[in-house]
Order: C-alpha cells, then sequence, then structure tokens
C-alpha cells in the first residue's frame, strides 16, 4: 500500500515562497526571510558562519548552553569573542550590554539567545536592540524558543539575523526553520571571504540561487512534509491569532510557577524573577537533597506523555523542565505535571499539596482570562 502522503503533488516554487511570506508576516519583518531545509541549528550555525571572520569583534551573550555554543562557532570563524555571561537563573540586562560596549568599544557583533528553554528564562531583546543600534554593531538572535510564546520583532528591535524553528511555542514541525536577514546583514556576508559556499550551510548560495532569481525555481527538492506541516502550523496560529497564542503560553508559565510554589515539597522555581522566565518552558529547582532525575523519571513512569525532563548536562540533578509548549500549553497539562511531581517528591519523604497547587494554578488562569 501507498501512503496517501507518499502520493502529493510536488510543492512548487510558488507556494514555497508563499510560505515564506506567512513566516514574515508572523515575525512582522520586510526583511528577507529564508525557510532552510533543516532543524535550526542548520541556519543558527550558517549564519554566523557567514558573518562573522578573524576580523569579527563579538559580544556573545551567554544565559544557557546555546549562547555557550554559538561562542564556540565564532571562535572557530576566528572571531574575537567577549563573552557576557550571567547565571542561568537570571537574564541579561541592557545596562550589561552597554557596559561590554564600554570595555570593548570595538564589538561589531552581537549574538544573544532570546528565550533559553533549557534553562528557562528570556532576555529583554527590544532594550538590549536599542543598546546595539547604539554601538551600531550587527545583531543576531536565536528566536527558535519564543516565537509563538512571546513577541518576537526583528526590525523593531534592529535585529540583522533571527533565527526561529517551528517545533517548540509554534507547535510545528522540527525539520526546516527559518532565517530573516537584513541588507546590512547581506553586506557582511558578501565582504566575508570566509562565508560558506557551495555548502549546504551557505545563507549566500540560497540568496543567490533563490531570492536573487525571483523566487522561481526551488535550488533543490524540498523536503516536502516538513514544509506542509510548517504551513499548516503557521495557518493555525493565524486563525487562532498570536496574541491568543502567545497569551497561552504566558498562562501557562505563571500557573506552573504559582503551583510549584504552592505545591511544596521543596520544589521552587529555578528562574528567581517571574519577569525573567520564560513562557516557553518553567524550569524548577528541585530539593537540595533529592535528584531532579530521578523525580522526572518518577513522574514519567506514572504519567510518560507528559512533557517533563531534567536539566542538560550538570543540570541534571537540580532542575526539571516543565515544557508547556505549542499544544502543551494548557491548564490540563500544567496541573498534570504538577501532580505527577507531587507523588514523585511525597513518595521520597517530601510532603506536597497537590489540591493547593491544583488551586493555585486555576487562580492563575481564573486572573488571566484564559
Amino acid at each position: 500500500m501507498t501512503h496517501p502522503l507518499l502520493g502529493l503533488p510536488p510543492l512548487s516554487a510558488a507556494r514555497f515562497a508563499a510560505i515564506e511570506d506567512r513566516v514574515a508576516r508572523l515575525l512582522g519583518t520586510r526583511q528577507d526571510v529564508l525557510i532552510t531545509q533543516g532543524e535550526a541549528l542548520l541556519p543558527l550555525e550558517g549564519a554566523i558562519r557567514a558573518a562573522a571572520g578573524p576580523g569579527t569583534v563579538a559580544l556573545n551573550i551567554v544565559t544557557g548552553p546555546y549562547g555557550q555554543t554559538f561562542g564556540d562557532w565564532l571562535r572557530d570563524c576566528g572571531a574575537t569573542v567577549h563573552d557576557l555571561a550571567v547565571p542561568f537563573h537570571t537574564a541579561v540586562t541592557a545596562d550589561q550590554v552597554r557596559e561590554a560596549f564600554a570595555a570593548h568599544p570595538e564589538i561589531d557583533f552581537v549574538s544573544l539567545v532570546h528565550a533559553e528553554a533549557a534553562t528557562g528564562n528570556t532576555n529583554p531583546v527590544g532594550e538590549i536592540g536599542e543598546a546595539v543600534r547604539a554601538q551600531g554593531a550587527l545583531f543576531y538572535l536565536d528566536a527558535v524558543a519564543s516565537v509563538g510564546a512571546e513577541p518576537v520583532l526583528p526590525d523593531a528591535w534592529g535585529v540583522d539575523l533571527c533565527v526561529i524553528g517551528a517545533q517548540k511555542a509554534m507547535g510545528g514541525p522540527a525539520g526546516v526553520s527559518a532565517v530573516s536577514v537584513s541588507e546590512r546583514a547581506w553586506a557582511r556576508m558578501a565582504a566575508n571571504p570566509r562565508a560558506p559556499r557551495r555548502s549546504y550551510l551557505s545563507l549566500l548560495d540560497w540568496k543567490e540561487r533563490w531570492l536573487d532569481a525571483g523566487r522561481t525555481a526551488l535550488p533543490h527538492a524540498p523536503a516536502q512534509l516538513e514544509m506542509l506541516a510548517l504551513e499548516a502550523c503557521v495557518e493555525r496560529i493565524e486563525a487562532a491569532g498570536l496574541e491568543t497564542v502567545m497569551a497561552r503560553h504566558a498562562s501557562a508559565a505563571a500557573a506552573t510557577r504559582a503551583g510549584a510554589l504552592a505545591l511544596g515539597g521543596g520544589l521552587e522555581p529555578y528562574v528567581y524573577e517571574s519577569r525573567d522566565a520564560a513562557p516557553v518552558a518553567t524550569t524548577l529547582r528541585a530539593p537540595a537533597d533529592a535528584d531532579a532525575s530521578e523525580l522526572v523519571a518518577a513522574a514519567l513512569a506514572a504519567e510518560p506523555a507528559l512533557p517533563l525532563a531534567a536539566g542538560g548536562g550538570a543540570l541534571a540533578k537540580e532542575m526539571i523542565r516543565v515544557n508547556h509548549y505549542g499544544p502543551d500549553a494548557t491548564p490540563e497539562v500544567v496541573r498534570g505535571a504538577l501532580t505527577a511531581l507531587g507523588a514523585a517528591l511525597a513518595e521520597r519523604g517530601h510532603p506536597t499539596d497537590v489540591a493547593a497547587a491544583h488551586r493555585a494554578v486555576a487562580e492563575t488562569y481564573a486572573d488571566s482570562g484564559m
């Protein structure tokens, strides 16, 4: 038998371009938008390697593991890198960025993760963008986790390279991603002799063979099913309204924080201040005498479908992630996660109050009007 999805007509260049245009509208940008045929690490790395080289002086802002990765790529490109690292339980501030510029006035490239789903924090990109514009630096932003959960506004914020993925708050596929590119960024790439060419990482190849050619013939066979899934995902957001989708994520995050505090058992928000907490996912700190990965394993044994994970690497023993994004940004998921974590804590001698947690969740949703 042939699956019906395998009998679809080929995706046309016109439809591919129309999906790019819808993504551009989602971002409210007039910049060029390219949909790249791979997970978001493809344009994230491609954009850095295209825009950075031995003459680049970069401010790499580290608020989680992806910021560390960007610093590695920048150094590999030959750039001089100044890391601005802040504790993972907080966010960077525009004043800290300005202080870095004052200490290193030669900085001409800034890399930042908007929301770090891995650590649960989010950064004030609008305020930071003002500082970057005043510096005149090129601004590179990873908005993979934030798009759909909170505003992402490349034009308004002065972002030159903004990378998004659909697999988190947008509730779409992981196999395609997108990047918006300003004219300044294209010029920087064109002037960089080390920018990838004749390579899957090459944004310049896509520009010349796709954008400059009028988007009439695709350079290669597209990831058809993933593109159709992205189209459907954007349609769903358009139908619901982006503001509504973002409000769902904000409510889920607020309810998770409130519910965790009411639950007790030594569980508390990992990101100290709610203003620094990402709406895409909430991280929680396990009690000092409990192992976060063991708590998550116990919770998932009881309810395998819950979007729970332990922190990565060194954070595995202390951090629990509630990934309430996309279709999981609901009160049912939040209550389910807190119930399972409450049971896991109670089994290990940490008294919890699941009923109080449920009341806090309900009150938070009532206050938000959701």
